[in-house]
């Protein structure tokens, strides 16, 4: 019996917090790395799918108030058979898994067929949704208790399980889990049972996500204001004084992006860098890259340039991309960056000058606008009449610069080191630009493709990484809203943060998930 258990698998009831993926414990993700299996619920945020490896099964057992994929004992059973056969599972809750979740039935389930378990507490949504929402559950000044009570009981039923005559005045704050679709009741009884009607009261809808909807009212009119509001579930109520410090202490959707969608059309090199930023400011960010950088299968003319670089005076990066790749081929013919020694060195922007930099190599030029136009400013300081130049670029790209300095009497060697390429999203991916607020371009590549996935595109709002991204925008008949000031994305994130700020922007409102 004993060599029969150790080869059963494990079975892990971990907690996925409230919705914001920033609220998953350490030990969960660790725990998603190894899974064999997981069993996962409706309020778990997709994202966190992604820490699982390639091989993982993803079973989904979500429930919603009135009908379920699997009812609990069908999850049950599945945990024990996915354990039996030496998995690692994973069952991933929403929430905490022994608050309202019926994580104690699943251990209990667990220990009576001999499987071995363990208990991942997450962050429970009754104290991360009225955080998010600026409302603390206890201050000393209105109260120094709490209690978190189901909303999810049969109101028909004749006895319930919650002591109405006590909780009503007995508690300072009571907060309701899953109680939209019985609210009317739940305020009733309150009230019936002590609970003054002016008591101040808070209902919140996918609280801790960018959906997040916050009603507030008293406790006689928050049903008929949330019903008004259009508030389904999942929501949290909370009532009690403390709702009273929600408008001095409210912070998660007072941030300056918060409720907007955005649509991030670069490279995956650099969406991340996007995405960041404007998640900390309150957006939602879906990244579909338009282009993806590829090495070029053709590699001669770049290593023949490398091999015979010492016959040139200078060297031009135009990109980051460009250095990882120069990199990359120097390794290739067994070579390191000492092979630029005595020659000078030009970097079209910041970032390429920190890669240049982050090598060791110093770099002699970088313009005060970061573009080809501002490179050829930059050079008519320096004599380059006769002078031999390499220009380290893409294999698509303007030639505004090679152009300016060859009349400039230089002689220019214009080598492409990588290669954009177009993505092709099929119809699905395609629905993901229907309710965002704005579509970022960081080149005129992601505006040519995103012209030929989507073709029709009227309410688009474009924000641009300067005037030649723009001007391909405007040509497709995209309204650019913002254009960076300077070519690096902190200027891109700037100029959208200032335009929502100062301005209503592109759509009144959002859509919230149904």
């Amino acid at each position: 019996m004993a060599k029969n258990r150790l080869k059963r698998g494990v079975v892990y009831l971990v907690g996925a917090g409230p919705g914001d993926p920033g609220l998953f414990t350490v030990r969960g993700v660790k725990l998603l790395q190894r899974a064999d299996a997981i069993v996962f619920d409706r309020l778990v945020n997709p994202s966190l799918l992604d820490y699982a490896p390639l091989h993982a099964e993803k079973i989904y057992a979500g429930k919603l108030p009135d009908r379920h994929t699997l009812t609990q004992d069908e999850i049950n059973s599945l945990l024990v058979k996915l354990a039996v056969k030496g998995k690692t599972v994973v069952r991933l809750k929403g929430g905490d898994p022994l608050l309202f979740g019926r994580g104690a039935e699943e251990a209990l389930f667990m220990a009576k067929h001999g499987i071995r378990f363990e208990i991942v507490p997450g962050v429970t949504s009754a104290l991360a949704v009225p955080a998010y929402a600026g409302i603390p559950p206890t201050f000393r000044n209105y109260t120094s208790s709490l209690g978190i009570f189901t909303g999810h009981e049969d109101p028909g039923k004749e006895s319930s399980a919650i002591a109405w005559d006590k909780i009503a005045t007995g508690l300072g704050t009571l907060i309701f889990l899953m109680g939209v679709e019985n609210l009317n009741s739940i305020v009733n009884k309150l009230i019936s049972h002590g609970r003054h009607k002016s008591t101040p009261c808070c209902v919140i809808r996918w609280g801790t996500t960018f959906h997040q909807q916050t009603v507030s009212a008293t406790l006689q009119t928050i049903a008929d204001k949330s019903a008004r509001a259009g508030i389904t579930s999942p929501a949290v109520l909370i009532v009690g004084e403390v709702v009273k410090l929600r408008e001095q202490i409210k912070w998660f959707e007072t941030r300056p992006l918060f409720g907007k969608k955005f649509l991030i059309t670069s490279p995956v090199e650099d969406a991340r860098r996007l995405t960041g930023p404007l998640t900390e400011a309150g957006a939602e960010c879906i990244e579909m890259p338009m282009i993806k950088i590829s090495g070029l299968q053709n590699k001669s003319t770049l290593i023949s340039s490398l091999e015979s670089l010492d016959r040139f005076a200078w060297v031009i990066f135009t990109s980051q991309n460009g250095v990882r790749f120069f990199q990359q081929a120097l390794v290739g013919i067994k070579k390191d960056i000492r092979i630029l020694a005595g020659i000078k060195i030009a970097a079209i922007g910041p970032k390429t000058a920190e890669a240049l930099e982050a090598l060791g190599v110093k770099v002699d030029v970088r313009p005060r606008k970061f573009c080809q136009e501002g490179l050829i400013e930059e050079f008519k300081k320096y004599a380059v009449r006769g002078k031999s130049i390499l220009m380290i670029r893409a294999a698509e790209a303007r030639d505004v610069l090679p152009e300016g300095l060859k009349k400039m009497g230089a002689f220019v060697s214009v080598v492409p080191a990588y290669k954009t390429v177009p993505v092709d999203y099929g119809k699905k991916e395609k629905s993901l630009i229907e309710d965002c607020d704005m579509v970022t371009f960081t080149s005129s590549s992601c505006v040519e493709s995103f012209q030929n996935n989507f073709p029709s595109h009227a309410e688009v709002c474009a924000a641009s990484l300067g005037p030649v991204t723009s001007a391909t925008a405007k040509k497709y008949g995209l309204r650019v809203a913002v254009e960076a000031r300077e070519y690096v994305l902190e200027s891109l994130i700037e100029g959208i943060t200032k335009y929502y700020t100062n301005k209503a922007g592109c759509k009144p409102e959002r859509r919230t998930p149904a």
